[in-house]
């Protein structure tokens, strides 16, 4: 079954086009990779929770909009080749092609898939 990795971070509501823009110049880099499908998803209908919520998880503030995104590979093995040579490849450097919000509260992680319909 595939492989997922998810991620969550709040990008300024104002940087939306620029956040569309680095997403469309960089992940093309997963699917050149491996990766099977990237889907870049801007936050609509997030609603805020009682306890915890995805503004809460990357400490979105009232200016920020939530951004739900996941790359979906073919196994772990695929992943972590790809990631690597993602994070080699000098089209990575940050500082050269700063990301449109803060990195630092990004949350993200790899997933095993259990059930797929």
């Amino acid at each position: 079954m595939a492989y997922v990795d998810g991620f969550v971070l709040a990008v300024p509501t104002a940087n939306k086009q620029k956040f569309i823009e680095h997403a469309k110049k960089f992940d093309p880099m997963f699917l050149e990779f491996g990766a099977t499908r990237v889907f870049e998803c801007w936050g609509d209908d997030v609603p805020k929770g009682k306890v915890t919520d995805f503004q809460g998880a990357v400490k979105a503030k009232d200016d920020e909009t939530v951004v739900f995104s996941w790359v979906e590979w073919p196994d772990k093995a695929t992943r972590d080749a790809g990631m690597k040579k993602m994070m080699e490849d000098e089209r990575m450097d940050m500082n050269a092609n700063p990301m449109p919000f803060d990195g630092m509260r990004m949350i993200f992680g790899g997933f095993e898939s259990v059930v797929e319909l």
